[in-house]
C-alpha cells in the first residue's frame, strides 16, 4: 500500500521532482523517462526550492530522505544486514513488489561519493520549521541501525551528525537516542527531554507539549507520510510511558 501510493505520487506529480537537490536526482533516477515526460509538459516552471513542494511532494521528500541517509548509514559498518533489511520495511511497510524500486534508491545513494551531507542538509531546508518531523526521521533511523543488535558506536556519531545538520539541539537528539538506546527501560526524563531537577508543572507542560507536537495526526498533516505511523504511535507510546513513570516515582517520593 505505501509505496504504491507514494510511487503514484512520484510518477504522477510534478511537485515532486520540483525539489530539486540530490532527493531530486535519486527520484528522477527511478522514475525514469517520467521525469522528461513532466518537465516537458511543466516547461518553464522552477525546479527547486521548499516553497514548491505540497503535501504530497513533503511526503515522498521525507521517504527519499529516510531511505538516502539509511543507505549511506548502512556505509558506516560496511554491511547491509538481513535485520537491517527487514527493519526497512517495517518502518515503510514496503509490498513486495515495489521493493525494486526501493533498493534502487538505496543503491544509488549508497554508490554516491559525495556524502550523506548534502541529503541530510537538503531535508533539513525543506522541513526546517518541522523540528518534531526531523525527530521522527531520525527515529527511523535508529530504528533501522538497531535492527541487529545494539546501535554501534560509528553509527551513532553517524547519526549525531546528522542531527547537527538538521538543527536538532541535544535534548531533541537525547530524547529519540532514548529509545534505541540498548539500556532495556529508556530513562524517562531523557524522553521527555527534562532535567531530573524540573517541576511537576514544568514536566507536566512538556509532556503535553510533546504529545500534541507528536501525534500521528499533526505529523501527517505537516508532511510525514501516512505509512510511517508505526514509529511515530511507538514515540508517543515512549512519551506516555515515561510521564507515567516520572509520575508514580515523584508520588511515591
Amino acid at each position: 500500500m505505501f509505496m504504491m501510493s507514494i510511487w503514484g505520487k512520484i510518477i504522477g506529480s510534478f511537485a515532486g521532482f520540483a525539489m530539486g537537490g540530490p532527493l531530486g536526482a535519486l527520484i528522477g533516477a527511478v522514475a525514469g523517462h517520467a521525469v522528461d515526460r513532466i518537465r516537458a509538459e511543466q516547461a518553464g516552471i522552477p525546479h527547486d526550492g521548499p516553497s514548491l513542494l505540497g503535501d504530497g511532494a513533503r511526503q515522498v521528500a521525507f521517504t527519499v530522505a529516510v531511505i538516502a541517509l539509511g543507505a549511506k548509514m548502512a556505509k558506516v559498518d560496511g554491511t547491509v544486514t538481513r535485520a537491517e533489511i527487514d527493519a526497512f520495511k517495517q518502518v515503510f511497510h514496503v509490498p513486495p513488489g515495489e521493493m525494486r524500486n526501493v533498493a534502487r534508491i538505496f543503491d544509488m545513494a549508497k554508490r554516491d561519493a559525495g556524502g550523506f551531507e548534502p541529503y541530510a542538509r537538503q531535508v533539513a531546508a525543506l522541513f526546517r520549521d518541522e523540528p518534531t518531523l526531523l525527530e521522527e526521521l531520525l527515529a527511523g533511523l535508529f530504528h533501522i541501525a538497531q535492527a541487529d543488535g545494539p546501535v554501534k558506536p560509528a553509527e551513532l556519531a553517524y547519526l549525531r551528525q546528522v542531527a547537527d545538520i538538521f538543527g536538532l539541539d541535544h535534548r531533541g537528539f537525547e530524547r529519540v537516542h532514548a529509545m534505541f538506546a540498548g539500556r532495556g527501560e529508556p530513562d524517562a526524563y531523557d524522553v521527555l527531554g527534562v532535567d531530573r531537577s524540573a517541576g511537576s508543572d514544568e514536566i507536566k507542560a512538556t509532556y503535553r507539549r510533546l504529545i500534541r507536537e507528536n501525534h500521528p495526526d499533526t505529523l501527517v498533516a505537516k508532511g510525514m507520510p501516512q505509512e510511517f505511523i508505526d514509529v511515530a504511535n511507538q514515540r508517543m507510546a515512549a512519551i506516555n510511558a515515561a510521564y507515567d513513570r516520572i509520575r508514580k516515582e515523584r508520588a511515591a517520593g
